[in-house]
């Protein structure tokens, strides 16, 4: 591992409520060429840790690094222009918009403009969209629609195309397929498989453990507030990651391995 390059690390980050402690202590590190998934009890700390990678939050404590450069993003848009993409739970997608106009929010295409008025590079912005659905895979019939008419699992695609079109360094995603069926959740698996495939380094937050097995390369389980441990996705099984969730067992069992 060490002639991998790290693309994000934090050293000792710890962020308090007031006198809550949500997340103490957290080293991470994560290389350029691999997935790895987040999980933990609710409370764990989990999603204290992506907001303040994410510059949704400031961290009370600690470090954080991108491609071995201190940071401290101040909002979510800063973490943007570093190349740190997040797919939300909730998608923060505008559901009266259609796709191409939802991929490019904030980063419209402009042809001319005149003051405090734009003409918007609309057929740029299609074309360009419908670049980023094919190279994820993603089907949808007319992307001229708005979202809200959209089924959940077409909607996370097209959050997913979107944080994979701007996300150069890292994409984030939390809970990705919690609020799918059956086929929907995977449809997005084979997106996430894509992305691995394409070298694209993910961090996966989820409660399942049947996808982040078939997902990830390692899994960071995350207890009250701390990082209890850190295995080897190939090596672990399901039991050592809900013992080190519960904190029943700190054993693993033979075979499996820390990192």
């Amino acid at each position: 591992m060490k002639d991998r390059k790290i693309i994000l690390e934090t050293i000792g980050l710890t962020k308090h409520y007031g006198g809550v402690q949500a997340l103490n202590d957290a080293n991470f590190t994560m290389f350029e060429d691999e997935h790895v998934a987040i999980v933990g009890d609710n409370g764990a700390g989990k999603s204290t840790f992506v907001r303040n990678i994410t510059g949704v939050e400031q961290r009370t404590a600690g470090e954080v690094y991108v491609d071995g450069k201190s940071v401290n993003f101040r909002s979510p848009q800063e973490a943007r222009d570093h190349g740190i993409e997040t797919v939300y739970q909730n998608l923060a997608l505008a559901d009266h918009l259609d796709v191409p106009t939802n991929i490019f929010l904030g980063r419209e295409e402009v042809m001319f403009e005149f003051g405090p008025l734009s003409w918007l590079n609309k057929k740029a912005m299609a074309k360009r969209s419908a670049e980023l659905l094919e190279e994820t895979g993603v089907k949808i019939p007319d992307v001229r629609q708005p979202v809200a008419g959209m089924s959940g699992g077409q909607r996370q695609c097209v959050a997913i195309s979107r944080a994979a079109g701007w996300g150069s360094k890292l994409i984030v995603m939390d809970e990705p397929t919690a609020a799918l069926g059956i086929q929907e959740t995977t449809r997005v698996e084979n997106i996430i498989r894509g992305l691995k495939e394409r070298g694209v380094p993910v961090i996966i937050v989820s409660h399942n453990l049947r996808q982040v097995f078939n997902l990830v390369d390692r899994i960071v389980v995350f207890r009250r507030g701390r990082i209890a441990g850190v295995l080897d996705a190939k090596t672990a099984s399901g039991n050592d990651v809900v013992a080190m969730i519960t904190g029943v067992d700190q054993g693993v069992h033979e075979g499996a391995s820390y990192i």
